[in-house]
């Protein structure tokens, strides 16, 4: 595979799993506080989908790019 053909792959990945946490991350908030389960929402559930969602979206594009850095 050439070098381009593999920047082009690797930003594809990694703009994917930012769009992926930012998903969840709302979903974590439609859960939480919008009326998607239950009227008044689940913060117990939301909240914890919030933060996993925030993590992945900012935490796992650094680390693949120590990954693809070695």
């Amino acid at each position: 595979m050439d070098d381009e053909a593999a920047w082009k792959r690797r930003f594809l990945v990694f703009t994917v799993v930012r769009l992926a946490g930012l998903a969840l991350f709302l979903i974590g908030m439609g859960v939480g506080f919008a009326d998607w389960l239950r009227p008044g929402g689940v913060p117990a559930a939301g909240v914890p989908l919030m933060f996993l969602g925030l993590a992945q979206a900012v935490l796992a594009p650094r680390l693949l790019k120590r990954i693809w850095r070695v």
